[in-house]
């Protein structure tokens, strides 16, 4: 396999313990060592990163933004999912 041939990788970057990745950007390369490896090089530079996450680009899915309506309304009517009315102690951070 030659370079033009390598996969595309989405790379997730975590920049603190107790926070999310969060999408970086993207890169090419051969295998997931390769990938990881890049996207450190790449994406952490300054040591701003914990973690990292390489998912090749064609195995992620996602839902179609025109029938967002159909797929989250339903749960637009179950008030307990969305957490709005729990007072939350200021020590509480990230949430």
């Amino acid at each position: 396999m030659n370079k033009s041939e390598w996969p595309l990788w989405e790379v997730f970057i975590r920049s603190k313990a107790g926070l999310d990745h969060k999408h970086a950007g993207s890169l090419h390369a051969a295998d997931v060592e390769m990938a990881i490896e890049n996207a450190r090089d790449v994406y952490t530079r300054r040591q701003e990163g914990v973690s990292i996450w390489v998912v090749e680009s064609k195995n992620i899915h996602a839902s179609d933004p025109g029938q967002s309506e159909s797929m989250y309304e339903p749960a637009n009517d179950k008030i307990y999912r969305h957490p709005t009315f729990y007072n939350l102690p200021d020590e509480v951070k990230y949430m």
